[in-house]
């Protein structure tokens, strides 16, 4: 199965390291990161989990939920978590899911539907390719998938600016050029015509071209 954006992202039940969930139900009307992890005890994942406990203030600002998944039980996820605070200064604060059965990850086709019905046995280079970032907004679409290798440590601040993107473009007839930060320059949405574009922005704009149409960014 191939998500892609706009796709709704599939429903599931699992138990976590905070008890057993019905995803769904658990984002409710927040936005949602879901990022996974091809075993636990793993070097680069550590980082990560560590990276996002100490970022989990600035998801909690923009009313995102974090949520992770590892091919592992939850009696390893906990174990690991001890190691996580110990390396990275910080626990994860968030649930992690246990994905045992590995029916998420080839829900989310993450793993192949032959790759078999359990974690037992498997190395992290069995499971390479649970790798994932999907943001996945309060309507359950997915809005983004990114995938990592094992090799390269994921930029947890590009997936903050990226969601600051989502949300005011959800709200704005806007879209974010290369680089935009947050309070930068915007662009009006092509879908938007120049007529009704004076509506909306009656300040103006400046047009480069006549397609690039560029203005503040709109107040939240």
């Amino acid at each position: 199965m191939v998500l892609q954006i706009n796709s709704t992202a599939p429903d599931f039940e699992a138990e976590t390291t905070e008890g057993r969930i019905r995803f769904h139900e658990w984002i409710g009307d927040s936005w949602c990161v879901l990022f996974s992890h091809p075993k636990d005890f793993t070097p680069v994942c550590t980082t990560e989990l560590g990276t996002m406990a100490k970022l989990k203030p600035e998801f909690d600002r923009r009313n995102v939920k974090i949520i992770g998944l590892s091919v592992d039980p939850v009696d390893r996820h906990k174990q690991w978590s001890v190691d996580i605070e110990e390396t990275q200064g910080a626990a994860p604060n968030y649930p992690m899911i246990a994905d045992t059965d590995l029916k998420i990850s080839k829900l989310y086709g993450m793993l192949p539907a032959d790759a078999g019905e359990t974690c037992e046995g498997r190395t992290p280079n069995d499971n390479a390719t649970v790798r994932n970032v999907f943001i996945i907004g309060p309507d359950k679409k997915i809005k983004l998938v990114l995938v990592y290798p094992m090799s390269t440590g994921r930029n947890f601040d590009e997936i903050l600016r990226v969601i600051d993107s989502l949300q005011l473009t959800a709200k704005h007839s806007v879209a974010t050029p290369a680089n935009w930060k947050q309070g930068e320059e915007v662009i009006i949405a092509g879908s938007l015509s120049d007529e009704d574009a004076k509506k909306k922005f009656p300040q103006g704009w400046k047009a480069p071209k006549p397609y690039i149409r560029i203005v503040p960014q709109p107040a939240n």
